[in-house]
């Protein structure tokens, strides 16, 4: 066992690696170790790939910039070849991937080893880890919080010191909403930054991204650095980056215009400790010498609002379509968790026009607020509207559970259009995650830095968003905050002394 292993991030332990201190299978061994000691408690890892693992750290390249460097991934999007990815969904959970998509295949080449896949929501649609195939995952912070979502059991992994890194995808806040949660760093790159295919063409209609969840800022400019660029069919084909991100992070980045803001952009109240921690930060910037102001784009919160979950619930319904489909069934109530139930019914109701007209409304919506960053170079708000709540407190009530079954058993949907549940739950999620969603729909980079945690040592990120394929001034950015506030020593109480 590794007796730094919880010290140092991914490039930290590969350069351990590259000076012979110790073996990749060191490493993984030492990551199984760490699996089986804390992930009982937090339930983030719902698949194990240990025997693959040891069998990958003969294998790897020693020169690789992450050579030997144990990972995991989140159960969405990211195939492995031979292993199922279960979305979430207990129909899925058996049903073996075709092959490794490319981020998949380009992290591998990286040098990073695939211990395992960790915990989603069911088809990532909560920003809430609690799929009923697997059980909620709890928060390293808190046992009784939620660690966010989607990307909440890869949150959870990382903030536990099972692995310096794992994989993430954002299609509304689901990299940096878990990055909040858990005291990480979590950058959602460009769209198009980083590959979709080829088992995916432009997921959630181009929303989605993926990338990865660290505790260090290097770690995610190294690992972007790495794996950034066009695959086969792509329908975004970025410039590419002038120099390097990892570069870039070490950089200082100058004096900034930044607009900050905490008004909650898509509606709800904002929690005072939430609001401390905003102000705190905008005063941090003040100090590295920023130039700070008061400002936000201008957005139709309830537009906005309605026509983002008019496109989830279209991409909900197919969804459980294909799920049914690939194991053989019928679309059939209890095979679907309520939430995502409640969306693909709503989506049904939908007329292609419907979902033509929310696309137009989101895209202009988007040329809109692209316009602010012409004058200013980064937008702050608050990534979370309020702490990490407890688990269950984001679901469904009991109540609306059986109506939403009850509805789905007679493919009723309409009727939950017109009494408002889902309605109801979207606005209750709209308003914990009250900023992330909008920079979705634009495509632009932005990040979760966790800078601030709560009275009760809970932790709170704060939500910096860039231009359009700017990936770099927000590393630079994020570079010069992580050297003003260091986090890596922050260690939640789970992350118990382990004896060599």
């Amino acid at each position: 066992m590794i007796a730094e292993y919880d010290e140092l991030d991914g490039l930290g332990l590969a350069d351990l690696v590259k000076r012979g201190a110790v073996s990749p299978l060191e490493l993984v061994e030492t990551a199984i170790d760490r699996i089986v000691l804390r992930n009982p408690p937090l339930n983030a890892v719902i698949l194990t790939m240990f025997d693959e693992a040891r069998k990958a750290a003969g294998e790897v390249d020693a020169g690789a910039v992450f050579a030997g460097v144990p990972f995991l991934l989140k159960d969405l999007l990211a195939t492995v070849e031979g292993i199922p990815t279960s979305q979430g969904n207990r129909l899925l959970v058996k049903l073996p991937a075709t092959g490794d998509s490319e981020l998949v295949a380009r992290w591998k080449k990286a040098g990073l080893i695939v211990l395992g896949k960790t915990n989603t929501p069911e088809f990532g649609l909560t920003p809430y880890t609690e799929p009923s195939a697997f059980g909620p995952t709890r928060n390293p912070w808190g046992l009784d919080r939620t660690p966010g979502g989607s990307s909440g059991g890869s949150a959870a992994a990382v903030a536990a010191r099972m692995v310096p890194l794992a994989s993430g995808g954002d299609g509304g806040g689901s990299i940096r909403i878990p990055a909040s949660a858990c005291g990480l760093f979590g950058l959602k790159p460009t769209r198009g930054r980083t590959p979709a295919g080829p088992f995916a063409g432009e997921p959630w209609a181009g929303f989605a991204v993926e990338h990865v969840l660290t505790r260090s800022v290097r770690d995610s400019a190294a690992l972007l650095d790495l794996v950034q660029g066009p695959d086969v069919g792509t329908p975004h084909y970025l410039p590419s980056p002038p120099g390097f991100f990892l570069e870039a992070a070490g950089r200082p980045p100058g004096k900034l215009k930044i607009a900050v803001s905490a008004a909650p952009m898509l509606g709800g109240k904002v929690e005072p400790e939430i609001l401390q921690a905003f102000s705190a930060t905008a005063k941090l910037l003040e100090e590295l010498g920023h130039d700070i102001v008061e400002a936000a784009p201008s957005i139709d919160a309830e537009a906005f609002s309605l026509s983002f979950l008019t496109v989830i619930a279209a991409e909900l319904q197919v969804d459980i379509e294909e799920a049914a489909r690939a194991a053989g069934v019928p679309v059939r109530v209890q095979d679907f968790d309520p939430s995502t139930l409640g969306m693909g019914l709503l989506g049904e109701t939908l007329s292609a026009g419907e979902l033509a007209a929310a696309l137009r409304y989101l895209k202009l919506a988007a040329r809109g607020i692209s316009q602010f960053f012409e004058t200013h170079d980064i937008l702050m708000t608050p990534v979370l509207a309020r702490v990490p709540p407890p688990i269950g407190s984001l679901q469904p009530s009991a109540a609306e559970k059986k109506i939403i079954r009850a509805v789905g058993r007679v493919k009723a949907g309409w009727l939950l259009k017109r009494i408002g549940i889902a309605k109801r739950l979207a606005a209750e999620t709209f308003s914990f995650i009250p900023w992330t969603p909008v920079f979705n729909v634009t495509g632009q980079p932005a990040m979760s830095v966790p800078l601030c945690w709560s009275d009760h040592d809970l932790p709170i990120g704060m939500h910096f968003v860039g231009r359009f394929a700017d990936e770099e001034t927000l590393f630079r950015l994020a570079g010069q905050l992580e050297r003003a506030r260091p986090w890596a020593h922050r260690k939640p109480p789970l992350c118990k002394p382990v004896s060599p």
